[in-house]
C-alpha cells in the first residue's frame, strides 16, 4: 500500500496524488495537520531515508528559523516530539510503501511506485509501431 503525507494548499501534494489516480494505483492520504504522526510512523520515515533530517525536514520552516532549533543535537525522541508539536517543518509531499520512498513530486523517480511486474509490461507492448510510441517514452526503454 502506497501512503502519501500532504497537508492542505500544497501544490506537489495534488501532482503526486494526481499521478496517482492517473497510473489507477491505491493510497492512503495522510494529511499531516489533521493527523498526530505517531512515535512508529515518524521514525519509519527516517528509517527509510538516506540522510535523515535533510531528506525530511525543512530547516528553512519558519519554527526552526526564528526558534533556532538545532536539530542535530535533539535525540531521536526529542525529533520525534517535535516533528509531532510541528508538522509544518515535514517537507511534502512524503510518499512511501513497501519499497519505495520519495520526499516531493519528481516525474521521473515516482514511475518506481508502479509495480515493476507492469512496468516491464509496458515497456514490452510499446514499440515503434504502436501509434502511442511517441507519448510514451517515459515507460518504454529507448532503443
Amino acid at each position: 500500500m502506497i501512503v502519501v503525507y500532504t497537508s492542505p494548499g500544497c501544490a506537489s501534494c495534488r501532482k503526486v496524488k494526481s499521478w496517482l489516480k492517473e497510473h489507477n494505483l491505491d493510497y492512503v492520504e495522510k494529511n499531516i495537520f489533521k493527523t498526530v504522526l505517531n512515535e512508529k510512523e515518524i521514525k519509519t520515515l527516517f528509517e527509510r531515508t538516506e540522510n535523515g533530517t535533510d531528506d525530511l525536514v525543512s530547516k528553512r520552516s519558519k519554527i526552526i528559523q526564528e526558534q533556532k532549533v538545532d536539530l542535530e543535537s535533539m535525540t531521536v525522541n526529542q525529533l520525534v516530539s517535535f516533528i509531532q508539536e510541528n508538522p509544518s517543518v515535514l517537507k511534502r509531499p512524503i510518499i512511501i510503501s513497501e519499497r519505495n520512498f520519495q520526499v516531493g513530486y519528481d516525474e521521473e523517480e515516482i514511475s518506481t511506485f508502479v509495480p515493476a511486474k507492469l512496468r516491464s509490461i509496458a515497456e514490452l507492448a510499446c514499440n515503434k509501431n504502436c501509434p502511442n510510441y511517441e507519448g510514451c517514452g517515459k515507460v518504454r526503454r529507448e532503443e
